[in-house]
């Protein structure tokens, strides 16, 4: 590392609002399942607590060391519809109540994984936590969950989407008194992947290992910088500009991750996510890019260039390419 690199990443933190937006610990839960609901909460809660306990600490301690602020502290585990069912109760609400009493534990923001991920349909344990989300949200603080509906192979669960379209109604109602924020912690999937490290639909994929660390990169106030160098270039210089951008973030948030982890290092994911930091914004990107205005002819095309220049500078700079990830808009 030389002097220029160094102060470089300290411009890019300091004045393009560089961080590190995301560290997530994936969890598997798939050891706490039994027959007796009680036994699963408290197997839930311990395992959480003994796990993550010190993520919190210890993304501030090495974010310290490296000047790279770290904001938000989270936790995916296995879809809890899947650790539930074996018990046969109907209601897991003491589940995530466990899950959201060891978050303010431990001091984390969120945890996801309150989850019915099923491809081909609806189980009664499904069901039985469906049903359970509006009660869920009004009892909890940090737990976010998340149902699919169905995928392109086998279709829609018609019942399922009609379920989920009164439980949101249900959860905004029960939630009221707080701007009906419960909605913001629910997200309806079709065609859910294996494992989503992003909330509020993130949960630990059953093909995952045991525990795993997700790193997420906020980039548009970096990646908008160094395009205004370049303004009225051609599109060639401008996706080099782009490409080059992502590398040097990856590779800064790969060494935080490596860092941080004390097990397995899971995903880099360069985000382009906007933040309320002026500048930050993916609208802006592409008027540097050449759109008159965000909307304007030209949006989609320069929207999947940038997309797609984001990618290719992070599997470029990634050790393990197959981990590295894009964010969504």
């Amino acid at each position: 590392m030389d002097k220029r690199h160094i102060e470089e990443t300290l411009h890019m933190v300091h004045d393009e609002n560089l961080d590190i937006r995301i560290t997530t610990i994936g969890l598997s839960l798939m050891d706490c399942i039994d027959t007796d609901i009680d036994r699963v909460v408290e197997k839930v809660y311990q395992k959480v607590v003994r796990v993550a306990g010190d993520l919190v600490d210890t993304a501030n301690r090495i974010g310290r060391r490296y000047g790279v602020p770290i904001i938000n502290k989270r936790v995916a585990v296995t879809p809890i519809a899947l650790i539930g069912e074996v018990t046969g109760a109907d209601d897991y609400t003491l589940i995530a109540l466990a899950l959201d009493k060891a978050t303010k534990k431990i001091g984390i923001d969120f945890i996801g994984g309150f989850s019915v991920i099923r491809q081909g349909g609806m189980s009664q344990a499904d069901e039985t936590l469906s049903k359970s989300l509006s009660h869920v949200f009004q009892v909890t603080d940090r737990v976010c969950a998340s149902v699919n509906v169905g995928n392109s192979r086998q279709g829609l669960n018609m019942d399922a989407v009609k379920l989920m379209g009164e439980t949101i109604k249900d959860i905004a109602k029960a939630t009221k008194d707080q701007d009906s924020f419960g909605c913001v912690k629910l997200v309806v999937f079709a065609n859910a992947v294996e494992d989503n490290p992003f909330m509020a639909g993130a949960f630990h994929g059953v093909s995952q290992p045991e525990q795993v660390l997700h790193v997420g990169v906020s980039v548009p106030g970096t990646v908008k910088s160094a395009l205004e160098k370049y303004r009225g270039a051609d599109f060639q210089t401008m996706i080099e500009v782009i490409q080059q951008t992502a590398f040097k973030i990856t590779r800064m948030g790969e060494l935080i991750g490596q860092e941080v982890a004390e097990t397995i290092f899971g995903s880099i994911d360069l985000s382009l996510a906007p933040t309320p930091a002026v500048g930050d914004s993916v609208a802006r990107i592409l008027e540097e890019i050449g759109i008159g205005e965000a909307g304007g002819h030209g949006t989609t095309a320069a929207l999947a260039l940038l997309n797609d220049a984001v990618k290719k500078g992070g599997l470029m700079a990634s050790t393990h390419p197959a981990s590295a990830q894009w964010g969504s808009i």
